[in-house]
């Protein structure tokens, strides 16, 4: 297939503007992480403030810094507005000169509003959406220790609100790394589960910008690679969690992944994903895993000819027709040990008309799904789902 041939859904062409951001510098490869600590010192930068989960927040001395340095290891899985509040007290105390989002996209995500709010006069609902953030206010460092969100390439944050269960974007330069340490080492720990789950969320990054009303022929090349990056090493990773060579493909997918998201982002199979996360707690890789069989197929009519390009990167049987596209990207979760009911999950059944409400109304997405897809046929998603 030639991924820059035109297509039946208006994709840019070769010649149209598109914006390309990444971290100023970044050291991928086995045994980066105590170059952490040799950067900061190199910049004079001694007042760390590390945003972690507890298991992260226990191993931060395989940074290697140096300085004052204050730990929040208290970030949970998609973290909401309290849990964004406690660490920008901790921010406003310390007064960090670096901050260090050391863990999954959760910390991540939450370390890019901590470098950017505390002293601002800004509070996080004044920032919601495109570029409204005033400004750093101090370095940026990240340092991912699984391989699936790519938030150590982006410029995006998100941050559950309690009170309406929806999650809230807040997109900024100004959130950008200065600098991404990317160690597979890290992720050596990670049990086949969260592997899995992880590996398939930088997948659908990829699957979804590759896929999207959006898509740019300067960005299809990151995507399609991402793809082929999983295809050939989640499973490796999964039956054997030391293989090195395996970990380190995913991380790069998963940094391939994070290049899609800024100038293309992701569609349909988040949109419809969220609501899992955001109401039910179940972890974003997990809730995208489940999803994604169902948004590839019925994406499949608008984009045939990516759609099979996605299944042959897989090693699946490479096909446009939707029923062979689920069947083949439905196996190929499950096999992973990804669980692909919802039912198993403890969602009740009675709410999966308010999710497909919420998930519905997510248009940042949606507006870029190939295929337009309504309420009910997002609460006929989750009906086969279940």
């Amino acid at each position: 297939m030639n991924i820059h041939a035109p297509s039946q859904i208006a994709l840019a062409s070769l010649a149209t503007p598109i914006t390309i951001t990444r971290p100023k510098i970044i050291e991928f490869g086995s045994g980066t992480a105590p170059l952490a600590g040799r950067w900061a010192a190199a910049q004079g930068l001694s007042r760390i403030l590390v945003v972690a989960d507890a298991f992260n927040a226990a191993r931060v001395d395989l940074l290697g810094l140096t300085g004052e340095v204050t730990i929040f290891g208290e970030v949970r899985p998609e973290p909401d507005v309290p849990n964004l509040e406690a660490v920008l007290a901790v921010a406003e105390r310390v007064k960090p000169d670096l901050v260090i989002g050391f863990g999954g996209g959760s910390a991540m995500d939450l370390a890019k509003l901590v470098a950017v709010l505390p002293g601002s006069g800004q509070s996080l609902h004044d920032v919601v959406g495109p570029e409204k953030v005033a400004g750093k206010r101090s370095a940026l460092m990240q340092v991912p220790t699984t391989s699936g969100t790519g938030s150590e390439a982006g410029t995006r944050a998100l941050v559950t609100d309690p009170k309406t269960q929806n999650k809230l974007a807040v997109q900024s330069l100004h959130m950008l790394a200065d600098i991404a340490v990317i160690d597979p080492d890290l992720t050596l720990t990670l049990p086949p589960a969260v592997t899995a789950a992880t590996g398939v969320d930088a997948m659908a990054h990829c699957v979804e910008a590759f896929t999207s009303l959006k898509a740019h022929p300067l960005i299809d090349m990151y995507a399609l690679e991402g793809v082929r990056l999983v295809g050939r090493f989640l499973g490796r990773a999964i039956a054997d969690g030391s293989d090195i060579e395996a970990r380190a493909g995913l991380s790069l997918a998963s940094l391939y992944g994070g290049y899609c998201l800024g100038p293309v982002n992701t569609a349909a199979g988040h949109a419809v994903a969220y609501p899992l996360g955001t109401r039910h707690h179940i972890a974003h890789g997990a809730a995208n895993a489940l999803i994604f069989p169902h948004t590839l197929a019925f994406n499949a009519p608008a984009v045939p000819e990516k759609t099979a390009a996605i299944l042959a990167a897989l090693g699946l049987k490479a096909s446009a027709r939707q029923e062979e596209v689920f069947e083949g990207a439905h196996r190929y979760c499950a096999e992973l040990g990804c669980e692909m009911k919802l039912s198993r999950l403890s969602v009740p059944r009675d709410d999966l008309p308010v999710m497909a409400s919420e998930a519905h109304a997510i248009r940042r997405l949606l507006d870029n799904n190939p295929r337009d897809i309504s309420r009910d046929e997002i609460l006929a998603l989750y009906e086969a789902a279940y």
